[in-house]
């Protein structure tokens, strides 16, 4: 397990980090790469979408030219504090502090779930996937984006050192374990030499249907104010 991938670890490196985050962001995952990211998805104006680790909301903002509204969840505050910058005073962003394994919204409450840039950092990525399907309902899309593997084997080893890394291969098995099937895999690259993204985008399987009481729970919420302690 990487460094990164433990939660507290992961939160102070935000803490600071946020602070930079927009400036280099996009030396790695670029406008170009969300708004095709953004076409898999295929997002309808009325949809209910999930942004899972929304951090500084660089795909909620690509989310809000497709859609109305969006759930943003996040653990980090100091990623959050950026986001409400932005947000915080339009209304079309619900800002829910949370884990992506363990989140805090009932069965079947969204149309599709986006989460980019946020499964490098998880301990149990599986979990977290099933939660994912979970809290989609059946039939609707879950769109993920993680960093592809390296294929030098000195950025391996620190790959490996600092957080998840994986390949498409890797990512079909998570998707599997996790409940999924026919999911597809895309390497998303800024330009030559810099590093690769791997978007996964699955669709949730048909079950016996929604729940009696589908939507979002309220008791486990965090404020709309994300820079509430």
């Amino acid at each position: 397990m990487g460094i990164l991938e433990d939660k507290d670890n992961a939160r102070l490196f935000y803490r600071y980090f946020s602070r930079v985050y927009d400036t280099i962001n996009p030396y790695i995952w670029d406008d170009r790469m969300r708004n095709q990211a953004l076409e898999w998805f295929d997002a309808d104006r009325d949809d209910r979408v999930l942004d899972v680790g929304a951090g500084t909301g660089f795909a909620t903002e690509g989310l809000l030219n497709h859609v109305d509204e969006v759930y943003a969840l996040d653990q980090s505050r100091g990623q959050f504090e950026q986001a409400f910058r932005k947000f915080g005073k339009h209304g079309k962003v619900r800002f829910h502090m949370g884990d992506a394994e363990r989140l805090p919204f009932k069965d079947d409450s969204f149309d599709k779930l986006w989460s980019s840039g946020s499964i490098e950092y998880w301990p149990d990525p599986v979990a977290a996937l099933r939660e994912f399907r979970r809290v989609v309902k059946p039939g609707g899309t879950v769109l993920v984006v993680g960093p592809d593997y390296p294929k030098i084997r000195v950025f391996q080893k620190l790959a490996d050192a600092i957080m998840l890394f994986y390949d498409a291969e890797e990512g079909e098995e998570m998707f599997r374990e996790a409940g999924f099937e026919g999911t597809r895999h895309f390497i998303q690259q800024r330009h030559r030499g810099a590093p690769r993204a791997i978007t996964s985008v699955a669709t949730v399987p048909e079950s016996d249907g929604p729940s009696d009481d589908p939507g979002v729970e309220t008791d486990r919420d965090a404020d709309s104010d994300a820079t509430d302690d």
